[in-house]
């Protein structure tokens, strides 16, 4: 059966998810017009749930919380279920897919045999964290007895972007759903459905009705209205380094409340000459063109040892070059088209403010002729540290390349004053890869390859402004939970 399907035929569930009913929007309720990213047209609207629907919400999570006694359930019980729920993700995987792949910058081909997938393993993994991560007992003298215990939070406030909507959900869902806590979580107001969906699946697989609520809508009205709310205990976020900002901002003016931000990155990619070139150019190229580079893992920035300049650029232009445009509903589709105009006229408006001086565009450099916001991968040379290109985080196919000549210049150059996202080493080297990846000021480094594997015990967040805490691994399980100090006189 093939997974290329009808975009205009596809049925969404419109609205938010409270408690276990889709709720839509209401009458005079503001909305937010959609458009698909892979042909332009306007489908849907987006309602945008006001701080009253938010309030709704929350009290929902709480009251869940208390009815199903969640957090205080055997722990393994808490892990049954949620590895049931990663079962029926995977049996609604095309479903899941189609839904998620209509708005999105995601081709349906990759959502199923990628996002889904990853999906179900992330909140596999983190189920498993329930039984196996509790308090300590810690020495103290003779007379007492001292112990570190953990438990939930209560409820988590989520907000995920749009380039990957199902697994950023499960980053949020999966650990803090183990750990105990209920969750009011907002989509991209541009890619909200699938997520929607999610929450259903988890409600049929016993997840307790209202441990997951869904709300609508956008950052200045919902978010905000998610971040202040007092009920909530912690916020999770994944996007940009400026939306990360004002929600820190948010949160010190409404009180204090902890926070997991995982932001922006602009990541170097360091080749030096004794590197499997070919290997390095496939896996250079992929962490541009992937998602069309709307990753914040982009490796966008590459950083080449000047004697194998030219021919690592050969490779990656091949690369660039092969890509064909195609909409996220056919099987077949591998190169993913821009989230929106807007989008798209910022990529082009930082390429065109780059090319100045000695600045050479290798190919690309415009949007592609083809029916939807696609952008042409783009290599631009001859950039210095003050290029746009190489300051920006662009959020597109672009590509900038820089020489050295020495370790010392590969890693001043490799040094932003802004983003420690992430970073790529190429060298068969071994120690020079372990001297470097000390130096180098990112949070994740890639030896000889680039992009997350499905190790999810590793956990992602960067340096500088590139966020706060971790999400995956063992850090996120624990970033669920808060630790209370006991001292028992014997």
């Amino acid at each position: 059966m093939s997974l290329s399907f009808d975009p205009d035929r596809l049925p969404l569930p419109n609205g938010h998810f409270i408690g276990d009913r889709l709720i839509p929007a209401e009458d005079g309720q503001p909305r937010l017009p959609m458009h698909r990213p892979s042909d332009g047209r306007a489908y849907a609207d987006c309602p945008v749930a006001s701080a009253d629907l938010v309030d709704q919400a929350v009290a929902t999570a709480q009251a869940a919380l208390k009815s199903s006694n969640w957090g205080g359930l055997r722990p393994r019980d808490r892990t049954a279920v949620l590895q049931r729920w990663a079962a029926l993700i995977e049996e609604e995987a095309e479903t899941l897919a189609k839904v998620e792949a209509l708005s999105s910058t995601r081709p349906v081909g990759q959502l199923v045999a990628g996002d889904v997938a990853v999906t179900a393993e992330q909140i596999r993994f983190f189920a498993e964290f329930a039984d196996k991560e509790g308090g300590d007992l810690v020495p103290t003298d003779d007379g007492s007895l001292g112990m570190v215990m953990t438990e939930p939070y209560g409820v988590v406030g989520a907000i995920t972007p749009w380039n990957f909507p199902l697994s950023m959900a499960g980053w949020k869902l999966g650990p803090a759903l183990a750990a105990g806590n209920a969750v009011v979580l907002k989509p991209s107001e541009m890619t909200p459905f699938s997520t929607v969906l999610l929450a259903q699946l988890a409600v049929k697989a016993g997840v307790p009705a209202g441990l997951i609520n869904i709300v609508q809508g956008d950052g200045p009205t919902t978010g905000a209205a998610i971040t202040r709310h007092p009920g909530i205990a912690k916020v999770s976020f994944t996007g940009s380094t400026a939306a990360g900002s004002a929600i820190m901002a948010d949160i010190a003016r409404s009180g204090v409340k902890p926070m997991t931000l995982e932001l922006g990155g602009k990541s170097p990619q360091i080749v030096f000459a004794d590197a499997d070139l070919d290997k390095a150019a496939a896996a250079i190229a992929t962490s541009v063109l992937s998602n069309a580079g709307q990753a914040c893992v982009a490796g966008s920035r590459l950083l080449v040892e000047a004697g194998v300049a030219e021919p690592l650029v050969e490779r990656i232009l091949d690369h660039m070059r092969a890509v064909r445009p195609g909409p996220t509903w056919d099987a077949g589709t591998r190169y993913s088209p821009i989230i929106s105009e807007r989008q798209r006229a910022r990529i082009h408006a930082i390429v065109s403010a780059s090319l100045t001086g000695p600045v050479e565009c290798l190919t690309g450099g415009g949007p592609m002729d083809a029916e939807g916001y696609f952008y042409a991968p783009t290599l631009l040379a001859g950039v210095d540290q003050a290029s746009p290109a190489v300051v920006e985080e662009i959020f597109g196919p672009v590509l900038t390349v820089q020489s050295f000549d020495s370790e010392e210049e590969a890693m001043a150059l490799a040094d932003h004053p802004t983003y420690g996202l992430a970073a790529g080493l190429y060298t068969r080297d071994l120690s020079r890869a372990l001297r470097l990846t000390r130096r180098l000021q990112a949070g994740t480094v890639w030896v000889n390859r680039y992009g997350r594997s499905r190790d999810h015990i590793l956990p992602t967040g960067g340096y500088k402004r590139s966020g706060i805490g971790k999400d995956l691994g063992r850090e996120a399980y624990l970033a669920n939970r808060r630790s209370k100090s006991v001292l028992i006189g014997l």
